[in-house]
């Protein structure tokens, strides 16, 4: 009972990297037709994973996970409340609301390869509304236009200066963008000013 008591203690000391951005980036949030919000979704459980894509260790990390490893650049892959994200043709990142690490190193076992919690390194901000896409395009050089991008698909790329790993989650549009939490203060600044245009009427 003491050990959960002090866990629950710790737990609840825990600030985000973008707490003290909550209520600017609240007040930013632009309705009706060029809409466009900006959210913290903060302790996510990221978990890094390295393993030979052919090996039969990366079957028992799929079976563990409940859908395959992405073997595609930009390829993604959920199960209930775990995504996996495709880093690199022998890395993934899996994102989950629970701890995954124990049961993924289990899975790897022996084999060549290595499961890594990687929670505190990122954050994750989720952008949406019909004006998102045209928030991200005056910073991102990727092409953005859903014909090349679209839900499902998430790489390695830049928002303003910052390295991010950019995920489209769906058509609204909505995205999650995954900093390093040590320049998620900034992004989050770079995006509540490129909202603010979209506040106002749309300029012909």
């Amino acid at each position: 009972m003491a050990e959960r008591t002090i866990h629950t203690g710790v737990t609840s000391l825990r600030r985000s990297p973008l707490a003290g951005l909550a209520e600017r980036m609240r007040a930013a949030a632009v309705t009706g037709a060029r809409g466009v919000t900006l959210t913290e979704l903060p302790f996510l459980t990221m978990v890094n994973v390295r393993v030979d894509p052919a090996s039969k260790a990366a079957g028992r990390i799929g079976t563990a996970l409940g859908a395959p490893l992405p073997r595609r650049c930009g390829g993604t892959a959920a199960s209930g409340p775990r995504t996996v994200l495709w880093l690199g043709p022998d890395e993934w990142l899996v994102l989950s609301r629970s701890d995954e690490a124990a049961a993924l190193r289990e899975a790897l076992g022996p084999d060549p390869g290595s499961v890594v919690d990687v929670s505190a390194n990122r954050t994750t901000l989720e952008l949406s509304g019909p004006s998102a896409r045209q928030v991200l395009e005056k910073g991102c050089p990727l092409d953005l236009h859903p014909r090349a991008f679209g839900p499902g698909r998430a790489v390695s790329t830049t928002v303003g200066p910052v390295a991010v790993l950019l995920w489209q989650v769906d058509d609204a549009p909505t995205y999650r963008l995954l900093p390093r939490s040590s320049f998620a203060g900034y992004l989050g600044r770079w995006i509540v000013d490129a909202m603010s245009e979209f506040s106002g009427p749309e300029v012909p």
